[in-house]
């Protein structure tokens, strides 16, 4: 990638991801979700471009960068599981109503939510960070450090 579709594509996962978000805060708000957000940390759109072999993620951002924002991006999933399991759990009935989480979740459920949604806001400020960072840094970096 160039450094320009390097820099593109930071921004674009950032904006997938606050999407995400969007969506997800929808979900505790008990507006349903319009699509199942991945469980896998390589299955979202950030991980695909975080551990994407074309992308030279690790490469261009040098460990350091890349192991933070790695970590940080492995927290959201763990934290975003907990919300996962409220809405669309096994005990929900229905691969539709599950799908678009309209179960009703008891009232203990949704305040749960709501306490996990507000851990998951503050690692997404960590994460969004953290790619802020690296994308300047990228900006600081000569052409020719791409592929």
């Amino acid at each position: 990638m160039t450094k320009e579709e390097t820099l593109a594509a930071m921004e674009n996962v950032k904006h997938n991801h606050e999407r995400l978000m969007f969506d997800i805060g929808n979900l505790v708000k008990g507006r349903g979700l319009q699509e199942p957000v991945p469980l896998s940390k390589h299955q979202c759109s950030f991980g695909e471009w975080l551990y994407g072999s074309k992308n030279h993620v690790k490469e261009i951002l040098g460990e350091q960068f890349y192991d933070n924002i790695e970590t940080i991006h492995s927290e959201w999933h763990v934290n975003y599981f907990k919300i996962h399991k409220i809405f669309f759990n096994e005990k929900k009935k229905g691969f539709f109503s599950s799908l678009m989480g309209t179960d009703k979740a008891t009232d203990m459920e949704l305040d749960k939510a709501k306490l996990y949604y507000s851990e998951l806001e503050q690692t997404t400020k960590s994460l969004l960070a953290a790619l802020a960072t690296s994308q300047r840094r990228v900006h600081a970096m000569n052409e020719n450090r791409f592929h």
